[in-house]
């Protein structure tokens, strides 16, 4: 059974691995309740109990699949699990914030089949400006009047949710702004071996997105931290980009064909007996701050490679 850690002020113990349920690993988003059971029962036996989805993966049907693969494996209170709620520049034009907010969380306790989630996570980058990165909101659309904090604690209070978190993805110092109003317990953020600048400072070279050193900031606030973009997208693995890397505004195709080249460069600098999976599931969860790496994962036998390359580096 792999380990567990307190994910930051949540009073939590989180597995350090976590299943994620996104549209990368074509699992939960796709029609194969056989498989998505198999994934499941698999993460279940080596002690994983989180798992990470979004009302948007696959417009609903990643909360779908997955709360019909709970349910057939009778799993519901096995996990714990965590959604988002991204709010839309056209529903901002037309609904409240609170109606939106409470719409798209009434409808991932649908699709998942549950009178409550752990986590509720922002999915919205936060920018100094609307719109400076797609659907991206400001720290005042969050902390402000009738703003989308109020909202969200609202679905707390009704006992809807246990804790709310972000997705840590915008301009580094609006984050910190959000993340010093200490009313977030956690933050997910691309931390990764081809991108570490949530961990550390960048060369002077650096011209790919700067994650400003975040993880720090949330070690200081008693944050609870999760890796994503492990793998990079797959790029780490060698794989061919997925369906949704072709059309997604967030992480683009031409970031990947970056990323791959990189990867191919830096698998010639690993040691012997070493390949980029292993090395990234390490890498992620080398970071003292960081709670868990959520990884997607496509088959049974992908749950058992990220647990040994934990076995490994012990």
């Amino acid at each position: 059974m792999i380990a567990r850690l307190p994910l930051g002020r949540t009073g939590l113990d989180v597995s350090v691995l976590s299943l994620g349920a996104g549209p990368i690993p074509e699992l939960m988003t796709a029609s194969d309740p056989h498989r998505q059971q198999q994934v499941l029962k698999r993460a279940l036996d080596h002690g994983i109990n989180w798992i990470d989805t979004a009302a948007t993966y696959g417009h609903g049907q990643s909360e779908k699949s997955l709360g019909d693969a709970l349910q057939a494996l009778d799993a519901v209170d096995a996990f714990h699990l965590a959604t988002k709620v991204r709010l839309m520049p056209e529903q901002l034009a037309e609904q409240s914030v609170r109606d939106i907010v409470r719409e798209s969380v009434h409808g991932s306790l649908l699709r998942l089949g549950v009178d409550r989630v752990s986590l509720l996570q922002l999915h919205n980058s936060v920018t100094n400006s609307r719109g400076d990165l797609p659907t991206s909101l400001t720290p005042e659309d969050v902390l402000g009047p009738a703003g989308i904090l109020e909202a969200m604690r609202e679905l707390r209070e009704d006992g809807l949710v246990d804790h709310l978190g972000l997705t840590g993805l915008g301009t580094p110092s609006a984050l910190r702004t959000l993340i010093a109003s200490d009313h977030f317990s956690t933050l997910q953020v691309p931390y990764h071996l081809l991108n570490p600048t949530a961990g550390s400072s960048p060369d002077d070279n650096w011209t790919e997105t700067d994650h400003g050193q975040i993880i720090d900031d949330c070690a200081a606030a008693d944050v609870g931290v999760f890796a994503i973009r492990v793998y990079a997208g797959g790029a780490l693995l060698g794989l061919p980009p997925a369906a949704h890397t072709h059309t997604t505004r967030f992480f683009p195709m031409d970031l990947y064909q970056r990323d791959s080249r990189r990867a191919a460069e830096l698998a010639t600098t690993l040691p012997p007996g070493q390949d980029l999976q292993q090395a990234a599931v390490r890498f992620a969860l080398d970071h003292p701050s960081v709670t868990s790496a959520i990884i997607g994962f496509s088959q049974p036998d992908h749950v058992d490679q990220a647990v040994s390359a934990l076995a490994d580096s012990d």
